[in-house]
């Protein structure tokens, strides 16, 4: 029976402080050697769904060449409704936005049904794409406004990145399953949602030097309950935190789609005791 005894496990405790740092030693090299063997210079192992985010959102900065987190996803624009209006819609949505702009003046009927100076004409109502809206637009356009509105997180490139952790499993031959000695060592897994559906490229670096300490590509897909293309991706790196360890590193992602870098999201790695 899989660790019956408590022997195995005072053994298993002190094994573990050494392999400890033989992974956290050799974790990169093992993710280069899967590389080679796919020949694209990538670690496409294969992803899943993200964990639960932890609450309270994360950190989005706006970085050099994108749009920020207003990006939108491939194949939509903002909607400019007003120059601020950042809700994302297809581009021919933002042409019926600023052809409707055009004619505002033309669709009013001040004083129209009792409604004031900004009555629209009969056959046309408030267009309400943000609050104090009062072009006048067919009632469709309205309806399509209000839609897009509630579609608008979905539709941003906002990159979202966090962390959660993962344990390696026991090796079961049927109902037989023998321990390889790490099952409580616990790893570092990359989780983000607000991506284009797509390629993905991870990358965990030391802050003192900046090295690349782990990288790895995935492809966001859609998964219900997060907005936008998301991923969960498990690493080789011992999550330090576990242990008390101190944030010396981060990890980045990178939508290759939209050229969007998130945040950085702070680590503790390379710890070699327990």
């Amino acid at each position: 029976m899989y660790r019956s005894e408590t022997r195995y496990r005072v053994r298993s405790r002190v094994a573990t402080a050494v392999l400890v740092g033989l992974l956290t030693a050799t974790g990169a090299a093992c993710e280069a050697k899967e590389s080679t063997r796919n020949g694209s210079g990538d670690d496409t192992g294969a992803a899943g769904a993200p964990a639960a985010a932890p609450g309270g959102g994360s950190d989005i900065r706006s970085l050099a060449g994108d749009h920020g987190p207003d990006t939108c996803r491939q194949g939509h624009v903002w909607r400019e409704a007003r120059p601020t209006d950042h809700v994302c819609v297809e581009p021919q949505v933002r042409d019926q936005a600023r052809d409707d702009n055009a004619r505002a003046d033309d669709r009013r009927s001040p004083g129209n049904n009792g409604y004031g100076p900004d009555a629209c004409a009969t056959g046309y109502v408030w267009r309400e794409a943000y609050r104090g809206d009062i072009v006048c637009v067919e009632p469709q356009v309205r309806d399509q406004a209000r839609d897009d509105n509630a579609r608008a997180d979905d539709r941003r490139v906002s990159t979202r990145l966090w962390k959660s952790r993962w344990y390696p499993s026991p090796k079961c031959d049927g109902d037989t399953c023998t321990s390889t000695g790490d099952q409580d060592i616990p790893r570092i897994r990359l989780n983000g949602d607000h991506y284009d559906f797509g390629r993905v490229r991870l990358v965990v670096r030391r802050d003192s030097d900046n090295h690349e300490l782990w990288s790895g590509t995935v492809t966001a897909t859609r998964h219900t309950g997060f907005a936008g293309g998301s991923f969960g991706r498990k690493t080789t790196l011992i999550d330090c935190s576990a242990y008390g360890g101190q944030v010396n590193g981060h990890a980045q992602a990178y939508d290759v789609t939209s050229g969007r870098w998130s945040a950085r999201l702070p680590l503790s790695i390379g710890c070699a005791t327990l």
